[in-house]
């Protein structure tokens, strides 16, 4: 069972195990899916951010809201995918989009899940197998189970904002509200610690060590359970990086909270800081 991260080496002697690519371009979000026909890892379907990773808009519950878990869990059953299955998860950057299908995965109770460490850039600079078909897969009914992984709602957030450690995994300019290229406001929620999820991987592409990891985040706890811990970034994404992150470290346990930045500033009424 792997719950976390895998090879290129051992995902290429496993062509039983169910493959996910979620390439996305905020800017472009129809890049992923394009390169996705012009290339993939034999096996691999696609899983739009947008479109099978994200529930309704209502332009006050954030950029990419999480859908209602059976609505999730029955697009798992039309991929056919099965709780016997091993789901391998990849993007075409650090894996912060492979990572969101695999919290998904983990919040629908499918222990095992993990994402390509250095994902489609990895496995093409080893000159690995990429093909243009489209695999075909039996629908199934997928089995609705008790939620895995941790969800927060904004009301969550708002009334335990002085109890709870909140991680921001935004880049330090976004958070500190210098700039905002994304979202209409710029800023934190206020008591947040940063860490940018980009600091979790190595100069070649790759995560970094359990024992590495585990020191920087043990470092930002500094003495809380990691429990205690509510991930956001910009709208959901990028959080489930550094959620990633921890669990290779051993630190287990945080929540998420999907509404993330796009959602608590959209609230003139809550607070911000900068």
């Amino acid at each position: 069972m792997y719950t976390s991260l895998i090879s290129t080496e051992q995902l290429a002697g496993h062509r039983e195990w169910r493959v996910f690519d979620c390439r996305h371009d905020l800017a472009n979000p129809d890049l992923g899916e394009k390169q996705y026909r012009e290339g993939h890892i034999p096996g691999a379907l696609f899983a739009h951010l947008d479109r099978d990773l994200s529930g309704p808009k209502t332009g006050a519950n954030g950029r990419h809201p999480l859908p209602e878990l059976g609505a999730f869990i029955t697009w798992l059953g039309r991929q056919g995918v099965q709780p016997s299955d091993t789901v391998v998860c990849y993007d075409g950057g650090n894996g912060a989009m492979a990572a969101r299908l695999w919290w998904m995965l983990r919040w629908a109770g499918h222990e095992s899940a993990a994402v390509l460490d250095g994902g489609f850039a990895k496995w093409l600079a080893e000159k690995r197998p990429v093909t243009r078909e489209v695999p075909q897969f039996l629908p199934r009914s997928y089995p609705v189970k008790p939620a895995g992984a941790v969800a927060v709602d904004v009301k969550a957030v708002e009334k335990n904002v002085d109890r709870s450690l909140l991680l921001d995994a935004r880049a330090p300019v976004r958070f500190r509200g210098e700039q905002e290229p994304i979202d209409p406001v710029a800023g934190h929620i206020p008591g947040a610690a940063n860490r940018f999820n980009a600091e979790n991987i190595t100069s070649q592409g790759t995560f970094k060590s359990a024992a590495e990891l585990r020191k920087e985040f043990e470092a930002l706890l500094a003495g809380r359970a990691p429990s205690e811990v509510v991930h956001y970034c910009g709208s959901g994404v990028a959080a489930c990086h550094n959620l990633l992150a921890m669990e290779i470290a051993g630190l287990t346990g945080g929540a998420l909270y999907a509404g993330s930045w796009s959602e608590w500033s959209a609230d003139p009424k809550r607070p911000i800081a900068r």
